[in-house]
């Protein structure tokens, strides 16, 4: 009996010391889950910090689109301030002394800078005589940059309104070169002169005996509104608006960059 009693005590603290080990082993089990479960949720947070910067670029983002967007409105806005900021309807003046070459002016408006002033090789007794017979159509033609001018640095491309010599056909008859000219006291002092006629043509007298001696005498003008068509950045069409012509235009100019 007492062995038999030592072996029963014995098996309960083998018993006792199993149960306890499985014990301390579902503990551990039970544990590592959860610091598993802590690096996760730590690994979670560090990739969540990691995508944190990532977001903050897009305000800056959204910042330097705001920006360019405004530069682009104000050029657009400097570029409408300018003369050559033309509409589809402009105010065009020939004018010329009865024996000098004739000068076309093209204005936004009547009062503004004339966007466009060039001299005609034609002298304006022979642009009259032309228009009396018939229609009228002038050629202004001017030379494209080269290829390797253009690459060049440093090197702009002028717009159409700016170069400042042509070649002139009048009804297709070549008849020199016109010049571009820059808006003096005299021209200015002509352009407000016509000022208040919309449309019409008309002899100015000189201002005094000298200018007529040296420039030929009096003055004649035609002023009127044309309708400008811009084909592409090197053509250009500007027709004369004349009510009484049935919707035919007595006199158009062209402008060609080839």
């Amino acid at each position: 009996m007492a062995t038999s009693s030592q072996d029963s005590s014995s098996s309960k603290r083998h018993f006792h010391w199993t149960n306890k080990v499985a014990t301390e082993d579902t503990e551990a089990s039970s544990t590592t889950p959860n610091e598993d479960d802590k690096n996760g949720r730590s690994g979670i947070k560090t990739h969540v910090s990691l995508s944190t910067p990532r977001k903050k670029k897009l305000p800056a983002a959204a910042v330097s689109i705001a920006r360019l967007r405004s530069a682009v409105s104000s050029f657009r806005k400097s570029r409408s301030s300018l003369p050559f900021g033309l509409g589809s309807r402009v105010i065009g003046t020939l004018f010329g002394y009865r024996r000098g070459h004739v000068h076309f002016a093209l204005q936004k408006e009547a009062g503004s800078p004339p966007a466009f002033l060039v001299e005609l090789p034609t002298p304006i007794s022979g642009l009259v005589r032309e228009m009396a017979s018939g229609l009228v159509r002038i050629a202004l033609e001017c030379d494209k940059p080269k290829a390797e001018d253009r690459n060049k640095k440093g090197t702009t491309v002028v717009r159409l309104l700016e170069e400042s010599t042509w070649r002139t056909y009048c009804n297709g008859k070549k008849c020199g070169f016109a010049t571009r000219r820059d808006c003096g006291d005299k021209e200015w002092k002509i352009l407000k002169a016509v000022e208040p006629i919309s449309t019409g043509a008309g002899v100015l007298p000189a201002g005094n005996e000298v200018e007529a001696g040296l420039d030929g005498g009096e003055l004649m003008y035609m002023r009127a509104k044309f309708e400008r068509i811009v084909g592409s950045r090197d053509s250009e069409a500007f027709y004369m608006m004349n009510p009484d012509s049935n919707g035919t235009p007595e006199l158009s100019i062209y402008l060609l960059r080839v």
